[in-house]
């Protein structure tokens, strides 16, 4: 088993209710950290499973549980020069490089805030263009997937998270592997 580290960003319950902690924790989320920021509930897990699907399915199923409403899962899909930078160990400026065509070609364009001074990423696009130019691993290639198909199926209103993410994380080892 692995040990996959991720959030759910929750709502819907009392952060001051005197159970508030107690009730994730007796709904199977006692390998997570629970904290109320700015206006959500953060479940913070460090979840033991055999992959990733399997992590975040499980843990949205104990965060539903307690009644809380999941609005999403994080890391974010969504990220800028130094978030990639931070996720592959790379320098920033190695990354802006990247980006401005530099140092390879055909990373991928943002697709958010593309006119202004601080574009953002689809971090599953990047993660594979990263894994299939040697500086990422297939893993966290195959969770940015994850992660975003999570929010998608969150989005949707899904009821079958497990089988949705288990088919989208067979699907990208597949499709890793053959690249």
């Amino acid at each position: 088993m692995k040990t996959f580290e991720f959030a759910i960003i929750a709502s819907g319950l009392d952060p001051n209710a005197d159970d508030f902690e107690s009730i994730f924790y007796n709904n199977g989320c006692d390998d997570a950290l629970v904290a109320f920021q700015k206006g959500h509930t953060i479940i913070d897990f460090a979840r033991q499973a055999d992959s990733i699907d399997e992590a975040i399915a499980s843990a949205i199923e104990n965060v539903c549980a307690t009644g809380a409403t999941i609005e999403r899962v994080e890391p974010d899909p969504l990220v800028n020069l130094s978030d990639i930078a931070s996720r592959t160990g790379l320098t920033r400026a190695a990354v802006s490089n990247y980006a401005k065509g530099l140092r390879s070609k055909n990373f991928p364009a943002p697709v958010v805030r593309v006119t202004s001074d601080s574009p953002l990423w689809d971090w599953t696009e990047v993660s594979h263009w990263m894994f299939k130019n040697k500086s990422i691993g297939r893993d966290e290639a195959v969770i940015a997937s994850v992660v975003k198909e999570a929010n998608v199926a969150i989005e949707a209103g899904d009821k079958n998270i497990r089988n949705r993410l288990k088919q989208r994380a067979d699907l990208e080892e597949a499709t890793l592997e053959a690249a």
